[in-house]
C-alpha cells in the first residue's frame, strides 16, 4: 500500500430537513384551500338568491354560451336582470340620463315614472300645446324625440322587454275613418320606431298598444291635455324557476289495486 497517497473520506450530510422533504409545503397548501373554499361558502350563504344562482351558473357553464339555470335569456347578459327592488335604482338612473337634456326644465313636469305590478311605468303626457306631438298628429316633434332618444339609449342597455302605449282624451275626432283608436296606436307606433332607431333592440319590443280614451289619467277632467299621453314600461324578467313554481301540482296517482 502507498503510504504517500492522501486518504479521502467521503461524509453524508444529514440533518433535520432530510427526515421532512416537502411534505408539510403540501399539506400547507391543502389547509389554505380548504380556509379558502370555506370563505367563499361562508359569503355566498350570507349574499343574494341572485349571487347565488350567478355563481353556481358560472360553475356549471364558465364560457357563458349554454342557458343558465333559473333565466330565460342566454349568455352573460342574463347577469344583468332587473326585477322588482331593482326598478327604483333605474329609476333614479334614468332620472339622471334625462336631466343632462337642455329642455329638461320645460319636460320635467311630463315626465312621471312610477313601479307597478308589470314593470316600470314610464309616463310621457302631453300639455296643452302638444309637448310630444301635435293635436290629432302622430308626428313627434323635437322635444318629444329628444326625450325618447334619451330613453332609448338607457332602456336599450337591458336585456328586460318593453310595451309602448298610446292614450289620447275624450275628444272626438274629426274623421269618421280615422279615430282615437287609430291615433293612440299610431303615436305608440311612432314612439317604438324612434326608439328602435336610436339604442332599442329589433326584438325588445313586446307590445304595442293603444287604448284610444279608455284609460284616461284624469277620468274627472276626460278633455285635459294630460290625458293624451305615451306610457314605456320595463316589464320585469320572469325567471323559470318562478313559472315552474307557479304551475299547479300534479293530481296523484291512484293507487292500484292488487291482482
Amino acid at each position: 500500500m502507498d503510504k504517500s497517497r492522501p486518504i479521502i473520506i467521503l461524509k453524508k450530510k444529514s440533518g433535520h430537513g432530510g427526515h421532512h422533504g416537502g411534505a408539510w409545503k403540501v399539506a400547507y397548501a391543502d389547509f389554505v384551500t380548504a380556509m379558502m373554499a370555506l370563505f367563499i361558502v361562508l359569503w355566498l350563504l350570507n349574499s343574494s338568491k341572485e349571487i347565488q344562482v350567478a355563481v353556481g351558473g358560472y360553475f356549471k357553464d364558465p364560457t357563458g354560451t349554454a342557458k343558465k339555470v333559473g333565466s330565460n335569456m342566454v349568455g352573460t347578459g342574463e347577469n344583468f336582470t332587473l326585477k322588482r327592488d331593482d326598478m327604483s335604482k333605474l329609476k333614479d338612473q334614468l332620472q339622471q340620463a334625462m336631466k343632462q337634456m337642455s329642455d329638461f326644465e320645460k319636460l320635467k313636469s311630463h315626465i312621471e315614472m312610477t313601479v307597478t305590478s308589470e314593470g316600470l311605468r314610464i309616463e310621457l303626457s302631453e300639455s296643452a300645446n302638444g309637448t310630444f306631438f301635435d293635436s290629432g298628429s302622430a308626428k313627434l316633434k323635437g322635444d318629444g324625440n329628444a326625450m325618447l332618444i334619451t330613453l332609448a339609449q338607457e332602456l336599450g342597455k337591458l336585456p328586460n322587454k318593453l310595451s309602448i302605449e298610446g292614450h289620447t282624451d275624450s275628444q272626438p275626432y274629426s274623421s269618421p275613418t280615422y279615430g282615437n283608436w287609430e291615433l293612440s296606436s299610431d303615436r305608440a307606433n311612432a314612439a317604438r320606431r324612434d326608439m328602435q332607431a336610436h339604442g332599442i333592440g329589433p326584438s325588445q319590443v313586446t307590445q304595442v298598444r293603444g287604448f284610444a280614451d279608455q284609460r284616461l289619467r284624469k277620468p274627472d277632467a276626460p278633455l285635459d291635455p294630460a290625458n293624451r299621453r305615451i306610457s314605456l314600461i320595463v316589464q320585469y324578467i320572469v325567471k323559470d324557476r318562478d313559472q315552474e313554481d307557479a304551475k299547479p301540482a300534479a293530481p296523484p296517482e291512484a293507487p292500484q289495486l292488487k291482482k
